[in-house]
């Protein structure tokens, strides 16, 4: 069955929620890492530069979910948010011991035939988010590290330097380490694109 084609980015808590959802749609796919994001500005940063046409929140539907779901809209003020809900099936995913404090599945644990028919409804509200025409978001390919090495973000005397002037224009918090603005990069931008980006840094 063909995924379905969100332009916008998606966030869900955690990697589990994410390698369910990769199954069922094409587009960004965002995790908080949990509370995780609460205390990282990096990550705050990054979701509100690819939230900038809109973002999708699929959280757990349970109190940490909601607590999640509300740090989320306060971090995105300005941003449209459209906010998805799984049922509250009671239940627990397969790789975990017991279930959860409240008993219910997280989206990770969701029937995949359920995640479909809540996007294939997103999609029938907001076509303008599943075309594929001028001005959609595109998935991006990830950018190399050997590339970053080229272009002095990494392993050189002045890569951190770099790296925060590169920051600084792409509107992401300087300081990132090499690995975080790695796994940004491959959201924002091309490799052709980070070239250009770095002419003159």
């Amino acid at each position: 069955m063909d995924k379905i084609k969100i332009n916008i980015p998606v966030i869900v808590e955690g990697k589990y929620d994410k390698a369910r959802l990769s199954s069922i749609i094409d587009g960004t796919i965002i995790t908080t890492d949990g509370f995780g994001v609460f205390k990282s500005e990096e990550k705050r940063a990054l979701i509100r530069k690819l939230g900038e046409r809109g973002i999708v929140i699929l959280c757990d539907s349970d109190n940490g979910g909601k607590v999640i779901r509300s740090h989320l809209r306060g971090i995105l003020g300005g941003i449209k948010v459209y906010d998805l809900y799984t049922p509250q099936i009671e239940g627990k995913e397969r790789r975990k011991e017991k279930a959860s404090k409240e008993g219910f599945l997280g989206v990770e644990g969701i029937d995949s035939g359920i995640l479909r028919e809540i996007f294939a409804k997103f999609v029938s509200v907001h076509p303008e988010f599943s075309s594929s025409g001028e001005g959609n978001m595109e998935k991006r390919s990830e950018i190399p590290r050997s590339l970053m090495c080229e272009l002095g973000l990494t392993g050189g005397d002045n890569a951190a330097e770099m790296r925060d002037r590169l920051c600084l224009r792409l509107g992401l918090p300087q300081g990132m380490n090499a690995n975080a603005l790695h796994r940004a990069l491959g959201m924002l931008v091309s490799a052709d694109e980070l070239e250009e980006l770095c002419r003159g840094l």
